[in-house]
Order: C-alpha cells, then sequence, then structure tokens
C-alpha cells in the first residue's frame, strides 16, 4: 500500500522533513554571530525531531507498504524524487532526528562554528533522504552525499591522526559506493526502472541474482561494518570530534544495515537465501572478534569503535535469519545500537574534551572526581552489553531466538560474544571509575548542565525501549511480517520450479 498523506494540514511531510535541514543550512551560511549560529541550528534539528514525531503519532501500524508517499518525476527522466516511510525505516528516521540535536548540543563550544553546523545539518539531510528514498537513484546520491561532511568533520575536527583516519574513511566509502553504483545500475537495467516497491517486484534470473547481490552486500557491508571489510572504522571513530563519531555509530552505520534490508532481502531473495550462512558465520565472527578486539584496546574510543563491529554483528546475524523475530531484533538492535554506542561516544567525548588522553589506564577513580560522570557511564556500560531492563536486552534475545530455527552452534557462539561484551565493558568501567584515582583525574571537573541535558534523553530511552519494547516493535511488525512472507513466497515458488525440473 502506498498514500500520500498529510499531517495537521501539512502536505508533503516526508519531503519536508527531507528538506528542512538543506534549509537550515542556507539560513546557517547567512548568519555572523557564533551564538545566533548555535541556537539556530538547534532550533532546526528540534524542528526536525518535531516533525518526525508528528509522522510517528499518525504512522499506520497495520500497514505493511510504504506510507507518506511523494513522487515527482525529474525533468532528465530517468529517474524521481520519489520518498516515503515503512516500518523499516520509519524508526531509523526517528533515530535521527533524535540524535541530531544531542550531536549539536556536544558540539556547542567547538571551533570554526558555522561550518560545523552546517556539516552536521548535511549529515542529517544525507542519513535522513538515504532512510527515505523510494528511488533507487535517489538513494545513492543520498548515500554519497552521506560521506561528505563525516570526511570533514573527521579531517578538520579531528585527533592528531585525522588525515589519515579522513583518508582512510573516504576510500573505503568510494570504493562500496563503486559498488552500489553497479548493483543498482544493473537492477535498472533488468528492471527498467528505479523505483523501489516497483524492483521489489521484479523476477530476476538466479544467476543474475547473484552477482547483483555481490555488488550490494559488498557495498552495504563496508558501512555496517562486516568483517574483512571493517579496516576504517576504528580509526575514524579514534580520530573524529564527539558528534562525529556520534553520527557515524549512531547513523551511517545503519545505512548498510538497512541497504542489506531494503535492497539484498527485499529484492534478491534466492540469492540472499544462498548466502545466507555463510553471512551468518562472517556475523558471529564480527562479534567474536570485535569483542576480542575491544577488550585488547588500551584507547577507550577504540574500544567503543570494536564494540560497534560486535554490536552490527548481531544486526546483520538478525537480518539473514530470514524470520519475524531475527529481523525485527535486528531493527530493533539498529535503534538500541545507536542510543548505547552513541551514548558511550557522547560520555567518552566529554572526558577526552577535558584531558586529550584516550588511554583508559591513565584515569581512575572518577566516582570520586566526577560522580555524576561515573552514575551516566555506569547506566551506558551495562545497556551495551544487554542487562535486562535495557533496550539491548530485548534485541539481543529476538536475533538469538530468531538464530535458534537454523541450529544452536551460532546461538552457543554468540553467547560467548556476549561474554566477551560485558567483560571489555566492565573493564573498561573498572579502570575508569574504581581503580584507585590517578594524577589525571584528579584535577577534572564533574558533567556541566549542558553535559547532563546532552546524556538524559539517551539514558531515558535505553530503559523506555528495554521496559517497553512495543514502542518500537509494533511499528516495525507489518513491514517485516510483509518482507518475510514476500522472501517464502519465492523460495517456494523457486522450490516447486526446481522439483517440475527435477520431474522432466
Amino acid at each position: 500500500m502506498e498514500n500520500s498523506a498529510s499531517l495537521f494540514g501539512i502536505p508533503h511531510l516526508v519531503s519536508w522533513i527531507v528538506l528542512i535541514p538543506f534549509i537550515g543550512m542556507v539560513i546557517v551560511a547567512c548568519l555572523r554571530h557564533v551564538e545566533i549560529i548555535r541556537w539556530t541550528t538547534l532550533g532546526i534539528s528540534l524542528i526536525m525531531l518535531g516533525l518526525t514525531v508528528s509522522l510517528w503519532a499518525s504512522f499506520d501500524y497495520t500497514v505493511g507498504g510504504v506510507q507518506f508517499v511523494d513522487r515527482v518525476p525529474f525533468p532528465l527522466g530517468f529517474f524521481e524524487y520519489a520518498v516515503g516511510v515503512d516500518g523499516i525505516s520509519l524508526p531509523l528516521v526517528l533515530l535521527t532526528a533524535f540524535l541530531i540535536p544531542l550531536c549539536v548540543l556536544v558540539s556547542w563550544r567547538i571551533d570554526n562554528t558555522k561550518a560545523f553546523m552546517m556539516l552536521i545539518l548535511l549529515a542529517e539531510l544525507a542519513v535522513t533522504g538515504v532512510f527515505t528514498a523510494l528511488d533507487a537513484f535517489l538513494f545513492l546520491l543520498f548515500w554519497e552525499a552521506a560521506m561528505i561532511p563525516m570526511y570533514f568533520v573527521i579531517a578538520f575536527w579531528g585527533g592528531p591522526k585525522r588525515v589519515q583516519a579522513a583518508i582512510k574513511f573516504l576510500l573505503f566509502s568510494v570504493g562500496g559506493s563503486l559498488l552500489l553504483s553497479l548493483g543498482i545500475e544493473a537492477l535498472h537495467h533488468f528492471g527498467h526502472t528505479f523505483y523501489l516497491p516497483d524492483l521489489m517486484k521484479m523476477e530476476y534470473a538466479p544467476k543474475v541474482q547473484v552477482w547483483i547481490f555481490l555488488a550490494l552486500f559488498v557495498g552495504f557491508a563496508i558501512k555496517v561494518p562486516m568483517l574483512p571489510v571493517h579496516g576504517w572504522i576504528a580509526d575514524a571513530h579514534g580520530e573524529a570530534p564527539t558528534a562525529g563519531s556520534v553520527i557515524l555509530s549512531g547513523l551511517l552505520l545503519k545505512m548498510g544495515a538497512y541497504g542489506l534490508i531494503r535492497f539484498c532481502l527485499s529484492m534478491l531473495p534466492e540469492a540472499s537465501a544462498s548466502f545466507a550462512l555463510l553471512i551468518q558465520w562472517l556475523s558471529v565472527l564480527a562479534i567474536l572478534y570485535g569483542g576480542a578486539m575491544a577488550l585488547a584496546q588500551p584507547d577507550f574510543k577504540r574500544l567503543i569503535a570494536y564494540s560497534s563491529i560486535a554490536h552490527m554483528g548481531f544486526v546483520t546475524l538478525g537480518i539473514f535469519g530470514f524470520n519475524n523475530q531475527s529481523i525485527e531484533g535486528a531493527v530493533l538492535q539498529m535503534v538500541n545500537h545507536g542510543l548505547t554506542t552513541g551514548a558511550l561516544f557522547l560520555v567518552a567525548g566529554m572526558l577526552y574534551d577535558r584531558t586529550h588522553d584516550r588511554t583508559i589506564n591513565n584515569y581512575g577513580g572518577l566516582h570520586q572526581v566526577m560522580p555524576r560522570f561515573a552514575v551516566v557511564l555506569s547506566i551506558f556500560t551495562v545497556a551495551s552489553f544487554g542487562l535486562p531492563g535495557t533496550g539491548n536486552f530485548i534485541g539481543e534475545f529476538l536475533v538469538l531466538f530468531g538464530t535458534s530455527f537454523h541450529g544452536y552452534t551460532l546461538v552457543l557462539l554468540v553467547l560467548v560474544g556476549i561474554v566477551l561484551g560485558a567483560a571489555y565493558m566492565l573493564s573498561m568501567f573498572q579502570r575508569l571509575v574504581l581503580n584507585p584515582i590517578s594524577p589525571l583525574s584528579a584535577t577534572l571537573v564533574d558533567l556541566t548542565r549542558r553535559e547532563i541535558v546532552c546524556v538524559i534523553p539517551l539514558a531515558l530511552a535505553v530503559f523506555i525501549i528495554g521496559l517497553y519494547p512495543t514502542i518500537i516493535l509494533d511499528l516495525m511488525q507489518a513491514t517485516v511480517t510483509t518482507i518475510v512472507q514476500d522472501f517464502a513466497q519465492v523460495q517456494t515458488l523457486r522450490i516447486v520450479e526446481l522439483l517440475g525440473e527435477g520431474g522432466r
């Protein structure tokens, strides 16, 4: 089902949500006074949040297809402006609108404020566009646009090795984009359209599916990132400023996972099924590898970066479980990871801004000098490894439950990864907070009111989802059911065809 709707007299609501960050960039570009730039950017991001919440409030939970569709052909004719949301994309649009105001707040005192705030708004525009695009070419344009602000944010506002990290991020991103371009062009060649709902109805020969799948999968896997194309993430996160790390971990990684659902699973079901076992094992290896590497890290930002590899392993494992529980768990885990890991990078950045030191063992005794910081860090530490009552617990449980239908070997290995997750997070917490106070820690001051305002919404969201997960699960249920049913139908038809060929 597709429907174009207005809300409270506002037509083209999704288009406005996509357009407002661009309008904000233009306004900020015309301003000179730094304080006005800050408050204007914050105001624009809050308007985005308000409109997105309104979209959520009007969303029809019973519809499995896209809603609030806008379609306008471009003059050139080969693609069109087409946007909308469904139960998979809307939670990610909500996550984007939720995190961006916090990124603005945490960057309140950053140097060269105008340029930085414009890049933050550009990132919001691009990421929102990726999650709402219903035209494959438009999706690719937004995808390419997303790497521009991140490159400059890392290269100009990052740490001592920012240039190398930015170049590595750019090279991996360009490589992935090239493969996506080839895959999307192949879809257009065989489907004669870029419109995603129409492409999902197309049938492709098995060999064609395989080649298109490989191009798209690797392109999306780089962004997730999956093993073995993860080489950019630790350097990028380690050197990025706080807001850059939050956007990278909270939003850009989700673009890759979203692409796997939207393109690979929905358009190339036979190829997805053929590679499912390999991808599941790669996902489990990512969980174990990410946990082991995080446990060995002396740098707290790199530790959190490697934890992202492990957490996103749950996401890809769930996506290729091909059942309601695993896919719902994967999407929920995307939201959970955006909140918890984004929050961890947020508090890590607050600590780094005070000392410009990322070495965990140089700290200690923070519960004495920074008690508010210690409480906040404890919340997101337990949330990260999935303590019951937090969102991560529900997401991981659903993924494990869905995976159990494919055998218990994968489940047992994932449980080892969960233990590793608890080990590296608790180890970091102990060394930072509970160890004897160090000379570096002795001079520190506790969180400011602005910093507390940044972390409180994230803490509330973590527990709200953990205690009331249906607030997100109900959004996606109809859409996930549609995806699973369509996948099962295609698989059934293929089996019937093979049996028929065997009979002949």
